[in-house]
């Protein structure tokens, strides 16, 4: 197949950039094989191929699950492509999860979004109720109505491909433009849709948002290296550098003080920042100074009920805790281990919770600081990425599986299960 073809397929199929497809493509050769060349323009879309090549394997069967929910492939391209991934690539058990027993109830309960190949992300629940989420390979802000299972998707700026998604004080959805180096807001009252440009061309890809207390929007920048600020009011942008070079701000939160929070995917290091002074303070979490050299350390961080920080340490398998009163830090070993990935975190009622990504299926784990004691279960939809948590109202958990294109809610503790067992029926 030529290079113009692949370009054509993967544009024509996943409805993505073309210039996808020379991002990721030949960064892992792959065996050779017949249905090769369509494996090789058709996955390098949206993703490397080593993800196929490290992968745990599969049957036929779940090769044509994965990439079904990626892509809507007809026969004899579908059969073809399952064939040739089942006997080059078969299942190895090599990432089979270890699971942790214990005694609290959950019940999943996911949909699978419009657009395949968007990979979404960041979902969250309104004050309304729906759910939103950034499909950033399809350039789109999706909603669901979780009780009517109704979903609706906006389409952005082909060049926008939010990273994450938060909501403003007055219930607008505010999105970053991860790849064009705008953050974007749609309007609820008009479903009409407002860009703001960071205006610096060393700024380029905007990350992860969060409101402080006088409604200024708060963003990373991780490729850039870049914190900054937004005015919604007046469009006016403020960013600065860490002082931690390559530090890579990744993660944002607010703690009850009204101080953000930063974690660094690119040092062992959260920091402080106070919105009003813009003073940035770093703290060195207990692994600083012994980088594995995986490029990723910090990712995402949440703040429990004590404005305790916790964070997860993917590099080392860990999830953490600063407190702020005591300047403590502590970390505690994920159930599988220093490859476990640990990702999005979410802290409810003193609970909890984060995902282990590098075990297949995605394992949800739940640890109680009281105890620390683990428990953990494996998300239904199977193959990886829950990429970050957020909490609802009445204390479950909203997430979106990026490979398998779905949104979804973790509902905990029989209370929530019997109060959403409508939708756990009359939903797909």
């Amino acid at each position: 197949m030529t290079q113009s073809l692949r370009v054509l397929v993967a544009t024509t199929v996943l409805g993505l950039p073309a210039l996808a497809v020379a991002q990721h493509e030949g960064s892992m050769e792959l065996a050779e094989g017949a249905a090769k060349p369509l494996v090789q323009g058709l996955c390098s879309a949206c993703h490397p191929v080593s993800l196929i090549t490290g992968s745990t394997g599969y049957d036929k069967e779940g090769w044509e699950y994965l990439f079904g929910n990626m892509v809507d492939l007809a026969e004899p391209i579908r059969g073809q492509i399952s064939s040739y991934l089942a006997e080059n690539y078969p299942a190895t058990g090599k990432y089979t999860p270890k699971l942790i027993e214990g005694d609290t109830k959950i019940a999943f309960k996911e949909w699978k979004v419009p657009t395949l190949g968007q990979r979404p992300r960041d979902s969250l629940m309104a004050r309304d109720g729906t759910i939103w989420w950034a499909g950033m390979f399809g350039s789109l802000v999706g909603r669901l109505d979780p009780r009517t299972g109704e979903i609706k998707e906006y389409r952005l700026d082909p060049t926008a491909r939010p990273h994450s998604i938060t909501e403003g004080p007055n219930g607008d959805i505010w999105y970053s433009g991860n790849s064009n180096g705008t953050i974007g807001v749609i309007r609820r009252a008009t479903d009409e849709v407002d860009v703001f440009p960071i205006g610096n061309p060393d700024v380029k890809d905007p990350h992860t948002m969060a409101f402080d207390e006088n409604g200024i929007l708060w963003f990373t920048v991780q490729n850039s290296n870049y914190y900054g600020s937004l005015d919604p009011a007046t469009g006016d942008v403020y960013v600065a550098k860490p002082p931690t070079e390559g530090a890579r701000p990744y993660g944002i939160r607010r703690d009850s003080k009204g101080m953000m929070w930063i974690a660094y995917r690119g040092a062992f290091k959260i920091a402080r920042l106070d919105p009003n002074t813009r003073e940035l303070t770093e703290f060195e979490t207990p692994n600083y100074g012994n980088d594995p050299g995986k490029g990723w350390n910090i990712r995402r961080l949440a703040i429990d009920e004590q404005d305790n920080v916790w964070y997860v340490d993917s590099a080392w398998g860990e999830i953490g805790r600063y407190n702020q009163e005591t300047g403590e830090f502590k970390q505690w070993q994920s159930p599988n281990g220093t490859e476990s990935h640990p990702y999005g975190i979410e802290v409810v009622d003193g609970i909890v919770w984060y995902n282990e990504s590098d075990v297949r299926p995605d394992v949800l784990v739940r640890f109680d600081p009281a105890t620390e004691q683990f428990q953990s279960w494996t998300f239904p939809s199977g193959i990886g990425v829950i990429r970050n948590m957020s909490h609802t109202p009445d204390g479950n958990l909203v997430v979106a599986q990026s490979s398998t294109n779905r949104v979804g809610l973790v509902l905990v503790g029989e209370e929530n299960i019997a109060k959403y067992s409508d939708i756990l029926v009359s939903q797909n």
